[in-house]
């Protein structure tokens, strides 16, 4: 699947930037909203794979969030987060539209699993490795080869090129990578998906599979 992304919606604002940084370092692009309100903001704006959403937050709680999430039939999945570890809690937050639920304190490991499950369950079934043009990706152990030739790609490049590989030779524009491969902290009229496609066009060496398409971003392919 494409690269992972999350939104942490979460009052305590020590708790949601440490997770948001621990979901980043396992290579997830990570939102952050303090209050509900910001969170139904960064929903109605973004695509999130999966929202890790407090129940208890002021200015519109994380069962308001889940409900909007529900009732828009949006694809993103939802973990549920509380203090409270009552059966009686855990059914009614469920009976909201959330697909999982964790206690806190909970251990971060866990979390990135389940994160991980959810995140799955929004894309559609891929094969675990990935072949183009001599070109091949393996998901699971995130590594790459061409010809043979083992590739040493940053995360950034592993996405582009895992992006370029899922959409099968047609062309993935830069928005899409931005969105697909970076955050919301991006800058829209920065350089950086032409600069990360420069130096995975270098990696990958020659002849050129990633061509641009002008007007429309970038395809995986031979002229």
């Amino acid at each position: 699947m494409a690269r992972v992304r999350v939104l942490v919606a979460d009052d305590e604002r020590l708790l949601a930037d440490t997770v948001a940084v621990g979901l980043r370092r396992a290579t997830m692009a990570v939102d952050v909203a303090y209050t509900g309100g910001q969170a139904l903001e960064k929903i109605q704006v973004n695509r999130y794979d999966v929202a890790v959403l407090d129940r208890d937050m002021p200015d519109g709680t994380g069962d308001d969030v889940c409900r909007w999430i529900a009732e828009h039939r949006l694809a993103t999945r939802v973990l549920l987060l509380t203090a409270a570890c009552g059966v009686y809690d855990r059914v009614e937050g469920l009976g909201l539209g959330a697909d999982d639920y964790l206690t806190k304190p909970f251990a971060f490991a866990e979390l990135v699993a389940r994160v991980q499950a959810l995140a799955r369950r929004t894309a559609p079934a891929l094969p675990p490795v990935l072949e183009r043009e001599g070109v091949v990706l393996d998901v699971a152990t995130r590594t790459a080869s061409r010809d043979g030739r083992s590739l040493d790609l940053t995360n950034k490049e592993f996405g582009v090129l895992h992006a370029l590989m899922r959409a099968q030779g047609q062309a993935v524009t830069t928005e899409d990578l931005l969105e697909q491969v970076w955050d919301e902290h991006t800058d829209p009229f920065s350089n950086v998906v032409r600069v990360t496609v420069s130096t995975l066009r270098r990696k990958l060496g020659e002849p050129q599979v990633v061509q641009t398409v002008p007007r429309a971003g970038y395809r995986l392919g031979l002229p």
